[in-house]
């Protein structure tokens, strides 16, 4: 499972939880969504944590139907508070994604931001079996956060972040394109976007 509680708790914003990573990255990230998606249909997010991301890309992408999700119950309150209102956001499913079944048949898209590097691996697998399971063929995966990349120096703090996740938890660690692409069976690694603070966006196409 995911990091509980990535993000900051106030009574002030009630049930709406904060993660102070969203105002920084969420204008880019759009910005490659919106190229990258379909036209229309359904994208699931995995692991939408406080659900500011759903909340801001269901309005910037408003032909697109949004379903959130996350195993976390108080994610899930969270993730309602903030899209509340927003007309093509469906409610957020509870969703495991290490899980052998979710709740979910059948998806246009599958995103998954900042979940690799802070779950265990067996969620990373579960990822690509769930998304390959609700995909059809060349519909898109798409994960986004920090990555190692063979041949390709590391950056200092990235290198420091992941000496810092392992030592809250052995299981978590950035995990290296390479390895994320050997375990995406039945995608192929279409593109890859470079995105500020030493992160990248990875495009995975359904075989």
């Amino acid at each position: 499972m995911v990091d509980p509680a990535p993000w900051i708790a106030s009574e002030a914003a009630g049930l709406r939880k904060h993660a102070p990573a969203t105002l920084r990255n969420r204008m880019v990230i759009a910005d490659v969504l919106r190229e990258a998606l379909p036209r229309s249909g359904t994208v699931l997010e995995i692991a939408s944590g406080s659900g500011e991301h759903a909340a801001y890309f269901a309005g910037e992408l408003p032909a697109l139907e949004w379903q959130p999700s996350d195993p976390d119950p108080s994610a899930l309150l969270s993730i309602a508070a903030w899209c509340e209102g927003s007309a093509n956001v469906a409610p957020p499913i509870a969703l495991d994604a290490a899980a052998p079944e979710w709740p979910i048949a059948r998806a246009d898209a599958v995103l998954c931001i900042n979940m690799v590097h802070i779950s265990p691996w067996d969620a990373t697998l579960g990822l690509m079996a769930g998304a390959a399971r609700v995909l059809d063929a060349g519909a898109l995966l798409m994960l986004y956060g920090p990555f190692l990349q063979d041949g390709l120096p590391t950056a200092p703090s990235n290198l420091a972040f992941d000496e810092s996740l392992r030592s809250r938890d052995p299981a978590w660690g950035i995990r290296s394109v390479e390895a994320v692409a050997d375990a995406a069976q039945g995608f192929a690694l279409e593109r890859t976007f470079e995105m500020p603070a030493n992160n990248l966006m990875l495009l995975f196409r359904r075989a």
